[in-house]
């Protein structure tokens, strides 16, 4: 059985985090306690909320933040982490630098399924306004030839409005408000789409959506898997 340990630097936010481990546990082949990932979780929920530190120019603090709660599973002896929030993905590469463990890249991996599918050409990123306007999700588009689309100001405020709103105040997210989103996707020629904000993930849970929706979490959470030296449970 492998020696990997498995951190989660979670609490952005804690429902996001629970529902990340539970896709873990749920996808992971074992039949028994021992054959599951040993994984330690972190969930710092007095981090500062990402899009405001990094739209509000407080994005060093919460940078540092990060690294120490990422430090703190390094030092503990987790041999890879995983952040389960699209948005501190601004700060990753350079958290890596600061780090003798790897990262497991959410975005990247994500982005790397995509590419790998000959259908799909144009992506839409659904994520918050902090991952939209620093560019995360583009960046990689573009570097994994996949053009990125982002929708226009008045379906983004749709899109933020049911991740703080609505999933971070405990409820399940609107079916309406997301069918704006969807039409808005589809009409600009879009093969799929990202589910890049870890509260949409949590909406994803509560209603079924096609497969035209690529969830990041999913992505993460089996690269987490395999990665450690695990096998996937079929589904």
């Amino acid at each position: 059985m492998s020696e990997a340990k498995l951190g989660i630097l979670g609490g952005m936010g804690p429902q996001a985090t629970q529902d990340f481990y539970q896709r873990i546990l749920d996808r992971t082949d074992a039949a028994c306690d021992q054959e599951h990932l040993p994984t330690v979780i972190l969930s710092d929920t007095r981090m500062p909320d990402r899009t405001a530190a990094i739209l509000g120019g407080d994005a060093e603090g919460c940078y540092r933040r990060l690294l120490q709660d990422a430090k703190t599973l390094e030092q503990v002896g987790c041999t890879a982490i995983a952040i389960p929030c699209n948005t501190s993905h601004f700060f990753a590469d350079r958290l890596q630098g600061e780090l003798s463990v790897p990262i497991i890249h959410m975005v990247r991996e994500t982005v790397k399924v995509l590419s790998s599918d000959p259908g799909v050409h144009k992506v839409g990123i659904l994520a918050t306004d902090g991952t939209v306007r620093t560019g995360v999700y583009q960046r990689e588009c573009e570097a994994q030839g996949l053009a990125a689309f982002s929708p226009p100001p008045e379906v983004q405020k749709v899109v933020m409005s049911i991740i703080y709103d609505e999933i971070k105040k405990g409820e399940k997210g609107s079916r309406e408000k997301f069918a704006v989103m969807d039409r808005c996707l589809r009409a600009a020629g879009c093969d799929a789409a990202i589910l890049g904000c870890t509260e949409l993930s949590v909406f994803r849970t509560y209603h079924p959506l096609p497969e035209f929706y690529v969830d990041a979490m999913d992505i993460l959470a089996e690269r987490c898997i395999t990665y450690c030296g695990y096998k996937l449970r079929m589904v």
